[in-house]
């Protein structure tokens, strides 16, 4: 609190007087003319009350427009807190569609991948399965002057295909024995 101030609003100074009935700036026309009436002397007290009166007053004001200020700034504080927090709700729920759909893209990829590869193994499989098919049918329907015969099994895997033809003719035995890999992506 600076120096010189009352302590107390309602502390009067030692020289002012104390009013009683209109306030100080109501004044009228009566008592303008008692104050021109009035020793210089007295002039000077009025002088410097209203002097400390003005002082008060300023004072006051300065306190009030301060008190406004404080208000007007811890609103703003309070507006600029809850806007940071609504763009960081927001930030928080752009990145994570992001990764959503980041996540969902590379997961359709993946398994588009892995039903290409699929694909192409199974497909490398049936042209197999149909040329052991066609050589099983050739050779059951042809006919051999010395009454051979034919047998022979095959054997799929994960990763291979074994084949074992064995020829019986006259002629002595024939073994064909075959492994065929099949290109399957590790």
């Amino acid at each position: 609190m600076e120096t010189g101030q009352p302590k107390n609003v309602d502390e009067h100074t030692k020289d002012e007087p104390q009013q009683v009935g209109e306030p100080p700036g109501s004044s009228s026309a009566p008592r303008t003319s008692e104050k021109k009436e009035e020793n210089p002397g007295n002039q000077n007290k009025l002088r410097t009350s209203n002097l400390a009166v003005v002082k008060i007053q300023a004072w006051w004001r300065g306190t009030l427009v301060r008190r406004t200020l404080l208000h007007a700034t811890l609103g703003a504080l309070v507006i600029q807190r809850w806007w940071k927090q609504i763009l960081t709700k927001l930030l928080e729920k752009r990145r994570r569609a992001a990764l959503e759909t980041f996540t969902r893209e590379e997961w359709a990829a993946v398994r588009l991948q892995s039903w290409v590869r699929m694909w192409r193994v199974r497909l490398r499989y049936c042209r197999l399965l149909h040329a052991v098919r066609i050589i099983q049918a050739f050779w059951r329907c042809r006919s051999c002057a010395s009454r051979g015969f034919i047998k022979g099994h095959y054997r799929v895997t994960a990763s291979q295909l074994y084949l074992e033809i064995e020829i019986l003719l006259a002629s002595g035995p024939c073994i064909v024995t075959e492994c065929i890999p099949l290109p399957i992506k590790q």
